[in-house]
């Protein structure tokens, strides 16, 4: 080995060695305190068992809206409806898209646009879009009917489903 070599090696070393000695150094120097308590709380529903935090956190069906049609603001629905519009139409006529005109369709039969290729859980389905029905649709499809094509996860706020399905009883 050359004198350069031996230099680069030996600043490597004392580098290292100032690294342990910090390192020590910082552990006599300071003492972190522990909390006893956190110094926000967080709030934590606890259940009596596993079981019930699940019935508790998710409920079965969706809450329901005869109420709160009474009073939905239709123009709430309307601009909800935006979201909607990535996926279906609205007017009378109007096109499919990834999923079908929503023309009417509270009343209507499930799977009632013949130029639309349903899921077959849907088809089976039967019936009629009440507003009840309309309401666990929005609510959770794939919960409503499971196999459906709609991939969308739900409207949670039972004013949201309320106003838009007010929205869409205008849409005839």
């Amino acid at each position: 080995m050359n004198m350069k070599q031996n230099k680069i090696l030996a600043a490597f070393l004392v580098a290292g060695v100032i690294a342990m000695i910090s390192g020590f150094a910082s552990h006599i120097l300071y003492h972190p305190a522990h909390l006893e308590q956190n110094a926000f709380p967080i709030a934590v529903a606890e259940a009596a068992e596993p079981a019930a935090a699940g019935a508790a956190a998710a409920p079965a069906t969706a809450e329901p809206i005869d109420a709160l049609l009474a009073t939905a603001d239709a123009a709430n629905g309307e601009k909800l409806a935006k979201v909607c519009a990535a996926c279906h139409s609205f007017d009378n006529g109007g096109p499919n898209k990834v999923g079908p005109n929503l023309f009417g369709i509270v009343g209507a039969n499930k799977a009632h646009k013949s130029d639309f290729n349903y899921s077959e859980s849907l088809k089976a389905k039967g019936g009629t879009w009440t507003t009840a029905d309309l309401n666990e649709f929005l609510w959770n499809p794939k919960k409503f009917v499971a196999g459906t094509k709609m991939t969308y996860a739900g409207m949670k706020k039972p004013e949201d489903r309320a106003a838009l399905i007010k929205w869409l009883e205008t849409k005839k």
